[in-house]
């Protein structure tokens, strides 16, 4: 076992043990889409967190108007103290738009939403849906530094699945990406980024006074960019990562419109923008050469460590990954970040409001599909409705 500290205090699970934390006190935002409705693994982490017990569980809610109504009726079936807030909705669009907060859609935006209501409690916990393996210890797990003190706690697990490695994204793009900005600078950010285990988590706690501070990517550079927010608000004193143990979720392709490829440009422009906030003046130029031979290198090293351990490795397909990440190797462009809801010109509650007159609005219509056979059933075994997946 292992328990070498880096320069955030790092928590290792060396035994089963599930540390006493104060679940009472957090809201635990667990952003969903349609891809969630029914699923097994959604299911697990709901009834995990009937067990947790936390104060309130916030679900920020990606989906169509024809599926929102029976989702939230599923979500409601849980004994759990659940507020879903539904993103789509024209009446939230309409309140966005209004205070200039309109823009690109995605999973940061869903979350900053979340975020705002989240505030009412001392904690805030963020956690995924889509993982096979979810444990209520993880939430535990993820507040336990903040009663100890610390303002910010990032899970972190090794992605070991199938006989191979996986966590691509960060294995072949943000770590080779970090650590070619701190060989040529010397910056306490980089080494802040580098400190991390698994970056791109999606777990993370933090009190709620420095989750109203949070500037916030839309999209998938959310990780990073809150990684970036709490370096700036918390520093390496204030932070912690969490060993979650193991860690199974879906799989993404390179390729496509919600594919690796396409999250490497928001990762990276968030990561850059990170950087240039702690006011690195990043030698661009040589960036992109820098970058490939931080990842050639660390492509021997897992191909190394993979053959210890008689896992499978490809080299070439990992280098053709690395050739098409190159390209999210770039300046930021305009900073499209939400504000910290200190900052916000508008209220957590007026989203509530929007957000539920939406949800009640689409609720009634769907009503008529409440006896579709196809539709996941409700807890009660009663069904739900919303039509083919």
């Amino acid at each position: 076992m292992e328990y070498v500290q880096e320069r955030v205090t790092t928590l290792h699970a060396l035994t089963d043990h599930r540390p006493d934390a104060p679940t009472g006190r957090a809201a635990v935002v667990v952003p969903m889409t349609e891809r969630e409705y029914g699923t097994l693994a959604a299911e697990r982490v709901l009834t995990a967190l009937e067990s947790v017990d936390p104060a309130r569980v916030i679900v920020p809610l990606r989906a169509t108007p024809d599926r929102a109504g029976s989702f939230a009726a599923w979500l409601d079936g849980f004994d759990l103290d659940v507020e879903t807030l539904w993103c789509d909705g024209p009446r939230l669009a309409d309140l966005l738009a209004e205070h200039g907060l309109d823009g690109d859609r995605g999973k940061g935006r869903d979350v900053w939403l979340a975020l705002g209501r989240a505030l009412r409690e001392e904690f805030v916990v963020v956690h995924d849906a889509d993982t096979a393996t979810y444990s209520p210890t993880f939430v535990n797990r993820l507040l336990f530094p903040l009663a100890h003190g610390h303002e910010f706690s990032k899970g972190y697990y090794a992605r070991v699945e199938d006989g191979a490695l996986y966590g691509r994204l960060f294995r072949l793009f943000f770590r080779p990406l970090v650590r070619a900005l701190a060989d040529a600078h010397d910056a306490d950010v980089l080494a802040y980024l580098e400190s991390f285990r698994y970056a791109l988590a999606g777990e993370f706690a933090a009190t709620a006074d420095l989750v109203s501070k949070l500037r916030v990517q839309r999209g998938w550079g959310l990780e990073i960019g809150t990684l970036g927010e709490a370096f700036r608000n918390a520093g390496f004193a204030g932070s912690a990562q969490v060993d979650l143990g193991r860690y199974e979720h879906d799989h993404r392709s390179v390729d496509g419109p919600t594919g690796l490829a396409d999250m490497s440009r928001a990762v990276g422009a968030a990561t850059l923008r990170a950087v240039d906030d702690a006011g690195v003046d990043v030698a661009y130029d040589t960036l992109s050469d820098r970058y490939r031979e931080a990842a050639e290198e660390l492509i021997g090293r897992y191909a190394t460590d993979a053959a210890f351990n008689g896992l499978g490795y490809d080299r070439t397909d990992e280098r053709d990954q690395v050739a098409t990440y190159v390209d999210a190797v770039a300046e930021p462009g305009p900073d499209s970040r939400l504000p910290a809801w200190e900052d916000a010109s508008l209220s957590p509650a007026a989203v509530a409001e929007a957000a539920r007159a939406d949800l009640e609005a689409v609720a009634s219509a769907e009503a008529v599909a409440e006896t579709d056979p196809a539709s996941p059933p409700r807890r009660d075994g009663s069904p739900t409705g919303g039509g083919d997946r």
